[in-house]
């Protein structure tokens, strides 16, 4: 059996919803990194194999771990299970659908473990790699987005919607986040957008996949997106929630300038 390394000091967080097909790869994948600490699936009550997979992995590795919800809730409610449990020193959000791929995942943390940024998003678009060609509405969509997001932020984002996001764990610890479904990815820009921290992009690859192939996000996800940019933007400072927020996060704050 395996055992964790110690001094590694990324935690990969990985919300998996009927991912039968690659869960078990994308582990593969991930376990071959030296710079990975564990990694956290939240199975968010897959009706295949998801679990069992993850599950029979975990027996033979002490770097996995599963967390299972009893019904589905959505990737913001996976993301705010996993990284409570959390103990690297770094997050990254591993997408269970080998959409990003996992031997890229250390140019979006380095920036990170050498001490220049808090923050780090994966483009799809800064400088482009690998990408398959897919969906133009969907290319639109996402620079729509985060075009409006930018405007609100006044940050030159390129790729809002990336999965493959980077964060000091006590800073995501932090957030309050309160979104369903994907809106975890315009409410954590808009969270950040308003702190003292150092914000990077780096360019990844991006094999998408086709809604043949198991693709879930949608027409509903892109419009409930532009509903969430200007919600956390314009309204979420005056939210109760807002108080805690800024109380959580500058304890984070007071770490980092340590």
């Amino acid at each position: 059996m395996a055992a964790s390394n110690s001094r590694a000091p990324v935690s990969v967080l990985v919300p998996a919803f009927n991912e039968e097909a690659t869960i078990g790869l994308v582990i593969d994948k991930l376990l071959k990194l030296p710079f990975v600490k564990e990694i956290i699936v939240v199975d968010d009550c897959s009706k295949d194999r998801t679990a069992e997979i993850v599950e029979e992995k975990r027996r033979r590795n002490r770097k996995i771990r599963l967390l299972r919800h009893s019904e589905n809730q959505g990737k913001t409610a996976a993301i705010k299970t996993a990284v409570q449990d959390a103990q690297g020193s770094i997050v990254i959000i591993q997408d269970a659908d080998l959409e990003y791929s996992p031997s890229e995942m250390i140019n979006v943390v380095s920036p990170i473990i050498n001490g220049v940024a808090d923050v780090v998003y994966g483009s799809r678009f800064l400088v482009r790699r690998e990408a398959r060609v897919l969906y133009y509405g969907h290319f639109l969509a996402n620079r729509f987005l985060t075009t409006l997001s930018n405007i609100f932020t006044n940050l030159n984002m390129t790729d809002i919607e990336t999965g493959y996001k980077a964060l000091r764990t006590p800073l995501l610890k932090s957030l309050v986040l309160t979104s369903s479904g994907f809106g975890m990815e315009a409410e954590i820009t808009a969270h950040i957008a308003r702190l003292p921290i150092r914000i990077y992009e780096t360019p990844i690859s991006y094999y998408g996949r086709t809604y043949e192939e198991g693709k879930k996000i949608g027409m509903k996800d892109g419009i409930m997106a532009i509903l969430y940019i200007f919600y956390y933007n314009i309204l979420g400072v005056r939210l109760p929630s807002a108080r805690k927020y800024r109380n959580t996060v500058r304890d984070f704050l007071s770490e980092i300038k340590r």
